[in-house]
């Protein structure tokens, strides 16, 4: 429902009965709907499959899968097994499984700059391996917020789709009357053009509020791109190491999150950031619903057994509320994995939309065509491709989305080769 092309009016007649206002708004979503299809599909895509990166990496990567135990390794052993095994990497933050059958991720950088990931297992704390940085998670992640783009052409250029979004959700409600009936409305097959266009109906009224929470979560990007972010959160000072590379002491690592979990029970520690010997940022989830796990933290120094600092989601401003807000409502990384699936579905929902979108544009031509033949005895032009039409009615938006994904795709390979 969000991305409905239709014909030409000179192809086509009215969506039906009604006064022109109606017909505007038909016309608005017809060519927003063919015209950015190219690039609307993609960017739908590549979220709807980052909503699932982590999961694509553990059937990539047989390090990151372990066997669930009743045993469970602390956060000191863990960093601990990790330091033993690389000893001439730096630890950089240390993160607990994605799920019961995932292995905990730690973030190393190499002598000469590079990074990896490093897997160990949650329940035996043994090293599971270490794998390339640049996985399905980062790939989906970069090519969904900018294309693998500099950010700053990037970042804006994805999130301005944001805009045409909200107004083909604002204009399907215009289009499609009483559109509350339409939720148990199932498709009738007695022709592909009724068919298909029963399906996107369908799809389109089940995705009217996720559509709603990408525009607007992707209009916040956008607004942040442009220089209207919130900013950093407040800074927690950490003490300064000795030695730098020194590793961090286990049983220190251990009383810190022990010595967090008295002063602040309610936060559930799911990571690990800026380790050393002296010091650390532990974060995670707390009271504040609905944030990043960075908006609740807590630096400790593991030398002095001290807290030296603390950031609660709660205590933030109406503006950096809502920057921390939009990833987990854009990616659905709240509420564990029956919010993680239901974002896929919904996303799968609007890249269908999408497609049939298009797809009923190149039918409704290709019956206007065979209509015209018929009245005129030429029978040679009764086959007719509707995607030929589709590609047609595209017309020259199309020299703009495909050389932009052709670089995508040459970032791409530069990436995966330096990787």
């Amino acid at each position: 429902m969000s991305t409905t092309p239709a014909a030409r009016p000179h192809t086509t007649a009215a969506p039906a009965k009604g006064g022109g206002g109606r017909r505007l708004w038909f016309d608005l979503h017809s060519w927003i709907g063919l015209k950015l299809s190219i690039f609307m599909a993609f960017v739908c895509l590549t979220g709807t499959l980052a909503t699932v990166s982590q999961e694509i990496d553990w059937l990539v990567f047989p390090e990151a899968r372990v066997t669930p135990t009743v045993q469970r390794a602390s956060w000191g052993g863990m960093t601990a097994a990790v330091q033993r095994a690389y000893p001439q990497w730096t630890l950089e933050s240390l993160s607990a499984p994605h799920a019961s059958r995932f292995a905990a991720r730690a973030v190393m950088r190499l002598p000469d700059g590079a990074r990896r990931f490093v897997w160990v297992d949650p329940y035996s704390g043994r090293v599971t391996g270490d794998t390339t940085w640049f996985n399905a998670q980062r790939i989906l992640r970069n090519t969904h917020r900018h294309l693998m783009l500099p950010l700053k052409i990037g970042v804006p250029l994805v999130s301005a789709l944001a805009v045409p979004l909200l107004l083909t959700l604002i204009s399907s409600l215009y289009i499609y009357k009483r559109w509350w009936r339409g939720f148990l409305t199932w498709p009738r097959a007695d022709r592909p053009r009724r068919l298909w266009g029963d399906v996107h109906r369908l799809a389109g009224v089940w995705s009217l509020w996720f559509i709603a929470v990408i525009a607007l979560t992707g209009g916040w990007y956008l607004v942040e791109s442009l220089g209207g972010g919130a900013g950093p959160a407040a800074d927690i000072v950490l003490s300064e190491p000795e030695v730098a590379t020194a590793p961090a002491d286990a049983e220190a690592i251990d009383h810190a999150v022990a010595e967090v979990a008295r002063q602040w029970p309610e936060l559930q520690v799911r990571g690990l950031h800026d380790v050393s010997a002296r010091s650390l940022l532990l974060d995670g989830e707390a009271q504040a619903w609905l944030v990043r796990d960075r908006a609740n933290a807590v630096g400790y120094d593991l030398q002095d057994h001290r807290m030296t600092g603390q950031r609660d989601g709660r205590d933030m401003g109406i503006h950096q509320r809502i920057s921390e807000m939009a990833d987990p409502l854009h990616f659905g990384t709240f509420g564990g994995w029956p919010v993680r699936w239901l974002w896929f579905v919904s996303g799968a929902l609007l890249t269908t939309l999408s497609v049939t979108g298009v797809y009923l544009y190149g039918l409704r031509v290709s019956d206007a065509l065979r209509s015209a033949a018929r009245r005129q005895g030429n029978t040679h032009a009764m086959a007719i491709s509707p995607w030929r039409q589709v590609w047609t009615g595209v017309a020259r938006w199309r020299w703009l989305w495909i050389p932009l994904l052709c670089v995508w795709g040459w970032l791409l390979a530069v990436a995966l080769r330096a990787a």
